[in-house]
């Protein structure tokens, strides 16, 4: 680091978990951008003061996680077109004092699901699990491939309702809300099940968001979460006979779009995707 070194970072409640750090610096690193990334703790009652501070210190971008990506739109000069519909934001971009918001982690999921899982999603029956921040990217990207259904189910319903009325004023999405009651049905005819919700995110390792014998062998089980990068909710899918996606792909692909646009240089994801995973073996 020196005195033209450029300042990035990840905000969150908590953070102690990511894995972001290491990877964007890899990605620093492996391009020659003279950049470096920190994790930083922000409580939500900071969140406003957090974005003051990247503005008055000159960092050129944050990233944005749980439970952050809702409520930081309010503090932001701009905000992109996709981001505004999906109505989360997980990218920061410091254009000059001017602070830009995006959303990379529906389009991050859909191309990792689509290089790991399943090619064709077109005329799907998917359910995503959760209405958080990252279920609204998500929810968005997955609209955009054209599946035959799109449920999204949610503990507090008016979550879910509420979500699935914003995708469809704001993007035509097809995304409809159903009640957790409805959820057992919906897993057994359902192509593809997605969790966006932490349940089964360590130390809590052991816990499923659903069944997953509700889930009919075929499917396709996925998992946002990447540590672990086997959750018990796949594992148990898996010996069911479904087919496994992890939240890695997702995690390395969202990170490499809001490095791009960052930087203005093609993201370095193989590298990236690699130090993650020695983060986890030890190699």
């Amino acid at each position: 680091m020196d005195s033209n070194t450029v300042m990035y970072g990840v905000i969150g409640d908590p953070i102690g978990h990511s894995k972001s750090p290491l990877m964007q610096n890899r990605a620093f690193r492996e391009t020659g951008v003279n950049g470096t990334y920190a994790a930083f703790r922000v409580k939500p009652e900071r969140l406003g003061e957090a974005v003051a501070g990247m503005r008055a210190l000159g960092f050129r971008g944050l990233n944005v996680t749980i439970p952050h990506k809702v409520d930081v739109m309010a503090y932001l000069d701009a905000i992109d077109e996709g981001a505004m519909a999906i109505g989360a934001v997980n990218t920061i971009v410091n254009e000059n004092g001017r602070l830009v918001g995006y959303n990379t982690d529906g389009i991050g999921y859909v191309r990792s699901l689509k290089e790991e899982a399943e090619p064709e999603l077109a005329g799907k029956k998917i359910v995503v699990l959760g209405a958080g921040g990252a279920a609204r990217g998500i929810l968005w990207a997955l609209n955009r491939e054209r599946p035959a259904s799109l449920l999204v189910a949610n503990r507090t319903w008016d979550k879910a309702k509420a979500l699935a009325d914003h995708l469809g004023e704001g993007s035509g999405s097809i995304a409809k809300a159903i009640r957790w009651e409805e959820l057992r049905e919906a897993c057994l005819e359902a192509d593809v099940v997605v969790n966006t919700t932490s349940v089964g995110m360590a130390p809590n390792v052991s816990e499923t968001p659903v069944d997953p014998a509700w889930l009919k062998p075929g499917a396709v089980a996925s998992d946002l979460i990447y540590n672990p990068l086997t959750t018990a909710f796949l594992q148990q899918a898996q010996e069911r006979g479904c087919r496994i996606h992890g939240g890695l792909g997702m995690f390395v692909y969202q990170g490499a779009y809001a490095f791009e646009y960052w930087t203005g240089q093609p993201a370095p994801a193989a590298a990236m995707r690699e130090e993650v995973l020695a983060s986890f073996t030890g190699k």
